[in-house]
């Protein structure tokens, strides 16, 4: 049967944007990248950054500027942007809740809880080390909700599961307050962490989160085919031999990998996991493999450039990246609201 010249027309409208999502979002994210690596409180020209990624011979201070802080910055927000994209789209869509944000598994304030404990009752104070806590956090307090919503008993139900977690980030965002109450030095040391930040990270100290985020975007990939079927109803995907258990079971994994590890990373960063997921269904479609495959890009995009907006805002000082995104993501969030059409997964 031929397609009516609507449909073609569809299809290759779909295939553009599909184009540009990810040929066009490399090119927008390498710029964006060498952007990332030229701005700052000293300025380095593209050619000057660019001769130093090579191993030319630049002024020593324009070297150190870009090799030892805007490298390690800019890779972080790359691989955090990444992460919560695609944690925001596995939760919305396991959901079916279109304002949901990673989140809302816990893994924020277990990350907090874990981190204000560490920093107040064990004196922990430098990141390279309260980052493990605050990973540890994230996976303890995800663990927790899955477990009330019901992954003991051999099925994950969405909205038990969404019930859990606002309710354990209640809980433990209550105690995470009188702990900053109670102590002030707490309060001090986790203030800039708790805002979102990218400063200060050894991507050394770091590598093995950046294994557990990589391996939450691995299973995230191979869930695309069994989420589009989920997408089409439970019974449907059983019917097309989708284990809806195991699917809901390794989503909840993988959110927790990549969620957890960028928020033990950077600290709580919102809006990223809402955002990008909607940004990417626009442009590519319900199928999730393209989804997930363009917020891999479109996410370290937003994050690079909210980064860069971050550094440039309150000039010579800078802004933690979290209250940048929290400034975009609020009119976002709004307009997503007044938007019936865009809600729709």
């Amino acid at each position: 049967m031929d397609r009516s010249p609507s449909s073609t027309s569809n299809a290759a409208t779909l295939h553009t944007r599909r184009v540009f999502a990810l040929v066009g979002g490399l090119a927008i994210l390498a710029v964006a990248a060498l952007a990332s690596l030229a701005i700052g409180s000293r300025p380095v020209p593209p050619a000057t950054v660019i001769a130093a990624l090579f191993g030319d011979d630049v002024p020593r201070a324009d070297a150190h500027a870009v090799l030892d802080l805007r490298v390690p910055r800019t890779a972080l927000a790359i691989l955090a942007g990444g992460a919560l994209a695609v944690a925001g789209a596995l939760i919305q869509t396991l959901t079916r809740n279109p304002l949901a944000d990673p989140g809302i598994l816990g893994v924020t304030s277990g990350s907090s809880f874990a981190v204000a404990l560490a920093v107040g009752l064990l004196g922990i104070t430098r990141p390279s080390l309260y980052v493990w806590f605050a990973l540890a956090g994230a996976l303890a307090a995800t663990l927790a909700v899955a477990l009330v919503g019901g992954a003991a008993r051999g099925s994950v139900d969405p909205v038990r599961l969404l019930l859990a977690g606002v309710a354990l980030g209640a809980v433990l965002s209550g105690i995470v307050s009188g702990l900053r109450i109670a102590s002030p030095r707490t309060f001090n040391t986790i203030k800039v962490w708790e805002a979102g930040t990218f400063v200060d990270r050894s991507l050394t100290s770091c590598l093995p989160v950046v294994l557990i985020m990589l391996t939450g975007a691995v299973i995230a990939l191979a869930l695309g085919k069994s989420l589009n079927s989920l997408a089409l109803g439970e019974d449907m995907a059983s019917a097309l031999g989708t284990s809806v258990w195991r699917t809901r079971l390794l989503a909840v994994a993988a959110i927790t990998f990549l969620a957890g590890g960028a928020t033990a990373l950077a600290g709580p960063i919102s809006f990223v996991g809402l955002m990008v997921p909607h940004v990417a269904r626009w442009l590519t479609g319900q199928d999730q493999r393209w989804i997930m495959a363009c917020c891999l890009i479109w996410g370290p995009i937003i994050t690079i450039l909210a980064d860069i907006a971050a550094r440039i805002a309150v000039s010579p000082g800078e802004m933690p990246v979290g209250i940048v995104l929290s400034f975009l993501g609020g009119p976002v969030l709004v307009a997503l609201v007044r938007r019936r059409k865009a809600l729709a997964l």
